[in-house]
């Protein structure tokens, strides 16, 4: 027995120095994700002062490369292209992919406009996968950096350790509020994102669509 209490006592110990050693490295991360959060809703305001989306001017260049690629000319690629090229009054993404997918058809490539648009996909969720994997961290660390102070705060407080006591309650509840913060902005970042990126597909896809005369 004695030598059972003796290897639950080892375990225990070893299991509180551990979890005593993560709390700075969790708070260093939690402040590098605050920051971080905060820098990425400055790119949010930046990217939302730049968002320019008109669906009138799009529908219009839409129906011009319709009557171009209907029309059975041997330059319809090229004459496509060129109204391309006029695009205005759009997102980054939507005219960014609209002068790549000119230079595709310029060149008589227009099997390759799936695969950019592809691209063009895998770019837009890198952005709010970003923001996603700070919501989902942040309140994580915000729990482990409550959690672990909590140990020491008992001992204090058993012991007659005010100042010990109190010092790790101040720990456990500003890590908790930093946690939630960063959560909190990244959170709210990738929900307008999400809506503003499933809109510029939705722009994609209709270009894609009229080019490959559907």
């Amino acid at each position: 027995m004695a030598l059972l209490s003796d290897f639950g006592s080892t375990i225990t110990y070893i299991t509180y120095i551990f979890s005593n050693s993560l709390l700075y490295p969790v708070m260093i991360l939690l402040i590098i994700l605050a920051i971080t959060s905060l820098i990425l809703a400055g790119e949010f305001v930046t990217e939302y002062t730049r968002r320019n989306r008109q669906p009138e001017e799009l529908n219009k260049m839409i129906r011009q490369i319709d009557k171009i690629m209907s029309s059975g000319s041997e330059n319809k690629l090229t004459e496509a292209a060129a109204v391309l090229r006029t695009i205005k009054y759009q997102t980054q993404y939507v005219i960014s992919f609209a002068f790549d997918a000119a230079g595709l058809m310029e060149k008589n490539n227009s099997e390759g406009i799936d695969r950019l648009a592809d691209s063009y996909e895998s770019k837009m969720m890198k952005r709010v996968e970003r923001t996603r994997l700070i919501t989902t961290v942040s309140p994580m660390l915000g729990l482990m950096a409550t959690l672990i102070p909590l140990g020491p705060a008992l001992i204090g407080l058993t012991s007659g350790n005010i100042e010990a006591l109190a010092t790790n309650l101040v720990i456990a509840f500003t890590t908790t509020v930093v946690g939630l913060f960063s959560a909190g902005i990244c959170f709210s970042l990738t929900i307008v994102r999400n809506r503003w990126y499933w809109q510029d597909s939705r722009d994609i896809d209709n270009l894609i669509n009229v080019l490959e005369g559907e």
